[in-house]
């Protein structure tokens, strides 16, 4: 085994536990951390998949701008009587437990049916996931989409700003 496949394996692990702990954890700023220390093992397996421009996109956008505004809200949010947040058993619990034990079966059955694991990485990967190969795909090939999309971003901002300005009577 390779120290690629060992570290993958090690990021998805952590990765797994990162999210259950995001997930089962009763103290909101606790599982805040392990959401930002989800979106970190994130980035780790972009890298693993020489998808390098993804995962700084992944932390500089997720694990910096949008745990930004949940740690606010967090802040905003007045947890002070917990006892109206206590869990109780109900039809959505089973359901979860459900599809959490069909999802782990698949895991299984992908970990131990042959041929599973016999992908590898396109050899030109390391080439194709930096800034400059992103950048000339989507300048090349899907130029009139990102033009679409510019148009309609600035629609949106140009929107934002008419309704900010209109004064209410």
């Amino acid at each position: 085994m390779s120290f690629l496949y060992f570290s993958f394996g090690v990021l998805a692990i952590l990765a797994i536990a990162s999210a259950i702990v995001t997930i089962a954890s009763r103290n909101p700023v606790r599982s805040a951390f392990a959401l930002i220390f989800h979106f970190f093992m994130l980035a780790g397996l972009y890298l693993t998949l020489n998808a390098q421009f993804v995962a700084v996109i992944q932390v500089l956008v997720y694990a910096g701008a949008i745990m930004v505004l949940v740690v606010f809200v967090i802040m905003l949010l007045n947890l002070s009587n917990e006892e109206r947040l206590s869990e109780r058993f109900d039809f959505r619990k089973t359901i979860a437990i459900f599809f959490g034990i069909a999802f782990a079966i698949e895991v299984v059955l992908a970990i131990f049916i042959p041929g599973t694991f016999k992908n590898n990485l396109h050899p030109d990967s390391v080439k194709i996931g930096t800034a400059q190969e992103i950048g000339k795909a989507l300048y090349s090939n899907f130029l009139v989409p990102v033009e679409v999309v510019g148009i309609l971003l600035l629609v949106a901002i140009i929107g934002a700003i008419v309704l900010a300005k209109r004064k209410l009577e």
